[in-house]
């Protein structure tokens, strides 16, 4: 059984939330969990959020059937969303531009086979 959860509109680069992404990718959930408690980067604490949140829709979905334990992280993507441009009053009447760049998380959890 697959359960999926989706980040969207973070105010984070994608180059910033991919490095973070690319630790718990094909890992079990509580060993993802205990990467990204321990994992000093800002974007650690929403991927967390967001698989929990996956946890918590592959509960709701098999109405409890479903073993936690055995949940991986399936796959987890990141995308880069819209860019919120700003500009900054520079020299001489000069402005440059600011891009505040977004992501967007998608995070697929699947059980994993008995062993």
């Amino acid at each position: 059984m697959e359960s999926k959860a989706h980040l969207r509109y973070l105010r984070m680069s994608p180059r910033k939330v991919s490095t973070v992404a690319a630790l718990v990718r094909g890992k079990p959930v509580g060993q993802a969990l205990n990467i990204l408690r321990f994992t000093s980067r800002a974007a650690a604490v929403p991927v967390a959020k967001l698989i929990k949140s996956a946890v918590a829709n592959a509960t709701d979905l098999s109405k409890g059937q479903v073993d936690v334990d055995r949940l991986i992280v399936k796959t987890i993507s990141v995308d880069q969303g819209p860019t919120q441009r700003r500009y900054m009053p520079r020299a001489m009447g000069r402005a440059t531009r600011i891009n505040k760049k977004t992501s967007h998380i998608h995070v697929v959890l699947e059980e994993a086979a008995k062993k």
